[in-house]
């Protein structure tokens, strides 16, 4: 790399599994203090959990819309999103009804893109959508870009980690030459090492979704081959 880069300041530290306790929260929220993450992603229902562990941390929370399948209809997206901010979200990651931007309703993915980002930056919170590359041909990647930026989106984010792949190289470098530098780049799935992270912050990413973060920054301090 180039340049050093402080990863811990880019990462949201997730855990986003089914099977996540409150404990586990809560340890999620300790390690997000203490080692300065950008923001916590939880699910929706440990919102309210992470706002009060985070309270005066600088650390941002972060829950998922739509999620991970993204064909909930817009209304529920809507209802979700609100539940989230009240409870104390920052940031809100949203999945595109994939369905519909693979059918051409093109304008009814950017409506609800549009909708949602009014109602985040109503609360002074962000947006990131997640376009699920995995599922996309390299036309409609840059397609669903278009439709972010028009929908006012802060972010657009590569994965859910629940499809068959997580972010690659080549899709963040292929939505970096088609979305403007006030949109920013989430790289999340299958990110497990820090050489990783730092190629996809290379190629474009901004921010970093893992559930491997206390990995990633265990290495912030190795000697990397030059």
């Amino acid at each position: 790399m180039s340049h050093p880069v402080s990863l811990a300041t880019r990462i949201d530290h997730t855990l986003l599994r089914p099977d996540a306790t409150e404990a586990h929260i809560v340890q999620l929220c300790e390690e997000a203090r203490a080692h300065g993450f950008a923001t916590v992603c939880v699910p929706p229902c440990y919102v309210a959990l992470a706002t009060e562990k985070l309270a005066d941390s600088g650390v941002g929370i972060c829950t998922v819309v739509g999620f991970p399948l993204g064909y909930a209809s817009s209304t529920i997206k809507f209802k979700e999103a609100e539940a989230a901010l009240y409870d104390g979200a920052t940031e809100l990651d949203m999945v595109i009804n994939i369905s519909a931007l693979k059918s051409g309703k093109a304008d009814a993915v950017q409506a609800e893109i549009l909708d949602l980002a009014d109602l985040c930056h109503v609360h002074q919170a962000q947006l990131k959508v997640i376009i699920e590359t995995a599922l996309l041909s390299s036309e409609e990647i840059v397609l669903a870009c278009q439709l972010c930026v028009a929908g006012e989106a802060d972010f657009v984010k590569t994965s859910t980690g629940f499809a068959s792949r997580g972010a690659s190289i080549e899709d963040v470098r292929l939505m970096r030459q088609h979305l403007p530098e006030t949109v920013r780049i989430k790289a999340a799935g299958g990110i497990r090492t820090r050489e990783a992270a730092l190629a996809l912050v290379e190629a474009g990413a901004d921010r970093i979704g893992s559930s491997n973060s206390m990995a990633l920054i265990a290495e912030e301090n190795e000697p990397t081959a030059a």
